[in-house]
């Protein structure tokens, strides 16, 4: 075996042998002489050696991976992220003592040799034969460079860094014959640029602007002679010269640059002598990378945003190209938040929900007419942090866009089953039965010709919030009063599949993925959704029937080198989902609710809103959404785990017995709502007339207004059942049976999905 010298280096004949070989690779290379391949110089088969001629011509420069910078709708920044801290600077932005420094410590025969330093190789092989080990390097900052290429490209794959560093001989002839290209090519100056913008300075700084800043706080052209002296040296050995974690060696490293410079005549002894004796004066700047520092609370928007980039084809075919585009970096992308209306929700939810409380809150708000974000916040704060309270599941969204698996929006679902009747031609004056307690009617038609039967002998019960909510009702008081079997008997009517192709254009899916259960019972919200998708759905009503896809970016600009290339973006796509009138129609409902109904603490004062309280079976979750015609937001509160009731409850320091849709989740959504509009124009909807429903000696069904928001509670039940032909005329019945409720407002037989966890 071979001999090892103490610190695991070769023996001087074997440094002397490695060396040797390298030399006269180096002048073959010079000399522009093809070399064999490896096998005919002796050489180890594990270098896997290939000859000079058969190494691809040209190099392909990588694009440095840069920091991105996320900006809000007015240009601010929100937050900046990367994979590798590094902004690139051109060469006369980097300070003349830094271009000097470097050059002395790494390479100070740089502007006299070519690629190779044939010199250099043939003085450190004498040293390090002489010390006994590898006591000087050969390889000039042009090899350098070309080594941080092949490391640069490999990017996080620790298979592909490893062979970017293996010390071989067939790594060692590829470096040469790439840096004869380089010289040739680019020239001293900018190899020296992109060498000084690519190699690593340690503490998470990539390229000499980044650790200007990481170290002393400031820009690479300011830095002065001992500052730059100090960086230069750390780049042989990150760790062991840092100066952050051992202040003596990196100033023992530092004066030894300077002491270079000395000696190469780059500044005076005088200078060097004085620069020696000043403390080391860092002011260091803490990194701030990724979303987790995002201002505003729009750490989740910004996980959003990077989401929307690694998902989205227009920034990849596959999800390799769409990460690679995102850890390159070097973005700048301009997004569709809206600071004010951001900062209004998240103080909202800071004053009615605090962050260790049992249940959570989340909110977002859209811009109707053109699917805009415009702001996005929740009472969990986003980090990993888990005895802080905080999470990086984004409670507002869909769950392959980062968020959860949803949760039941309850009665807000009951506005789409309306704007399903509407457009099908049922008049909004239309009255059922509506009492307070029935069976699920069955059958009920479906779609593509197939039909849902509950189970005859054991029939699904669902009652209404209050036993004084008994019927007949027309669809206006039913709406303002959340009356459940008004909203089943609709369904049970028209069918479920106008509801659930309603659904669809109005851009309402699970957030699951899954697809919607065909089945009465949807009519009462048990299909779990994310805020965004409601906030996004009830936009619809407030651009009078236009759906547009949502959308958090407009535009994006990518650095590569010294130039600027915009991006294309995902664009939002705008469709008819309703008639105007029938829009206007659903508007009018929910402008009773706020006004007349269970919604009135969300109102807006003077400002024309519209919107419906949502309360799930045994208050797992609490919903109010709402808009305006410039902006439509959803609030939902509960437990992300489904697991506490909202009963005998302390949210934001207040005590609850019962949390109902317009008690929690409506003052959050009306002083979020407030604080977004502030200063915004005031405009109306355009409203139809709805006569009020009147029977003559009969109050009945007059209720409560004001707080109860129905329930899918013993409603949730009536899962897809029996499937078979055409439906029958349905027949509305009552039928007295005991409530039979099971986990999660689901029926006891448990036909409908079980909420996830």
């Amino acid at each position: 075996m071979p001999k090892k010298r103490s610190g695991g280096g070769l023996s001087p004949m074997q440094q002397a042998a490695k060396f040797l070989g390298v030399s006269v690779l180096a002048g073959a290379v010079m000399a522009g002489i093809a070399l064999p391949a490896a096998g005919a110089l002796g050489l180890a088969a594990k270098g896997s050696v290939k000859g000079f001629d058969e190494i691809p011509a040209n190099l392909k420069s990588p694009q440095l991976s840069q920091r991105t910078t996320i900006l809000d709708n007015r240009g601010k920044q929100i937050a900046t992220v990367y994979s590798r801290d590094r902004t690139v600077v051109d060469l006369k932005d980097i300070s003349p003592y830094m271009q000097k420094a470097i050059v002395a410590i790494e390479d100070s025969r740089f502007y006299k040799h070519g690629a190779v330093d044939l010199k250099g190789v043939l003085r450190a092989l004498n040293k390090n034969a002489r010390e006994g080990g590898v006591a000087q390097g050969a390889s000039t900052l042009t090899q350098q460079l070309v080594k941080n290429y092949f490391i640069e490209e490999a990017g996080d794959d620790p298979t592909k860094v490893a062979e970017a560093t293996q010390q071989t001989l067939g790594r060692k002839i590829r470096e040469l014959k790439y840096a004869i290209q380089i010289e040739d090519k680019l020239g001293k100056k900018k190899i020296l640029e992109n060498y000084l913008n690519i190699t690593f300075f340690g503490e998470q700084a990539y390229g000499v602007e980044a650790a200007s800043q990481r170290y002393f706080s400031k820009h690479a052209k300011d830095l002065n002679v001992q500052e730059s002296a100090l960086l230069a040296g750390i780049v042989q050995s990150p760790s062991r010269y840092d100066p952050v974690n051992d202040e003596a060696e990196a100033t023992k490293r530092r004066n030894t640059v300077l002491q270079r410079m000395a000696e190469l005549g780059d500044i005076s002894q005088k200078e060097a002598d004085e620069a020696k004796e000043k403390p080391l004066g860092l002011h260091t700047s803490r990194p701030k990378n990724g979303c987790i520092t995002a201002a505003k609370g729009a750490g989740f928007f910004c996980d959003y945003v990077r989401q929307v980039v690694l998902t989205d084809p227009v920034f990849g075919k596959s999800r390799e190209q769409r990460a690679k585009l995102w850890n390159q970096g070097g973005l700048t992308i301009r997004t569709t938040l809206d600071p004010q209306a951001q900062k209004s929700a998240q103080a909202s939810i800071k004053d009615h929900v605090y962050k260790s409380d049992a249940v959570a809150t989340a909110a977002s708000i859209v811009e109707p007419g053109t699917g805009k974000i415009l702001a996005m916040g929740q009472s969990r704060p986003y980090g990993v942090n888990v005895k802080n309270d905080e999470t990086t599941i984004n409670l507002s969204v869909n769950s392959d866009m980062g968020g959860g698996a949803g949760y039941q929006p309850g009665s807000t679902f009951k506005p789409i089953v309306a704007a399903a009747a509407v457009e099908g031609g049922k008049p909004p004056t239309q009255e059922y039965s509506s009492p307070y307690e029935m069976a699920y009617p069955s059958p009920v038609s479906a779609c593509n010709g197939k039909t849902w039967r509950d189970d005859p002998y054991k029939p699904t019960k669902l009652t209404n919030e209050n036993e004084s909510e008994r019927g007949p009702y027309a669809m206006k008081e039913a709406t303002a009063k959340s009356v459940n079997t008004y909203y089943v008997q609709l369904i049970s009517d028209i069918g479920i599949c106008p509801v659930v192709d309603m659904a669809k254009k109005m851009g309402v899916q699970r957030a699951d993925g899954r697809k919607i259960q065909q089945a009465p019972s949807i009519a009462l919200g048990t299909q779990e959704v994310s805020p965004l998708t409601m906030a996004n759905a009830y936009a619809t009503f407030a651009s009078r029937g236009m759906y547009c896809t949502p959308v958090a970016i407009e535009s994006i600009t990518q650095k590569v080198g010294s130039d600027q290339k915009s991006l294309e973006v995902p664009k939002s796509t705008c469709s008819r989902a309703m008639s105007e009138n029938t829009a206007d129609t659903v508007s009018t409902l929910l402008k009773g609710v706020v006004e007349d109904g269970t919604g009135q603490e969300a109102g807006l004062g003077s400002r024309p809103s519209a919107g419906k309280t949502g309360t799930t079976d045994e208050r797992f979750a609490a919903w109010f959404v709402g808009y305006t015609p410039n902006m439509a937001g959803a609030v939902w509160v509960g437990d992300p785990q489904h697991k506490r009731k909202m009963t005998n409850i302390t949210i934001g320091g207040v005590p609850h017995d019962k949390v109902y849709g317009g008690e929690v989740p409506g003052p959050i959504w009306r002083d979020m709502m407030s604080g977004a509009l502030e200063g915004k124009s005031v405009e109306d909807f355009h409203l139809v007339d709805i006569p009020d429903a009147t029977h003559e000696g009969d109050d009945q069904g007059k209720g409560r207004r004001g707080r109860d928001d129905g329930n899918n509670g013993d409603t949730a039940g009536g899962g897809p059942a029996l499937w078979g032909g055409a439906a029958p005329a349905v027949v509305i019945t009552q039928i007295r049976l005991r409530r039979r409720t099971g986990r999660g407002g689901c029926p006891a037989r448990s036909r409908c999905p079980e909420p996830l966890p």
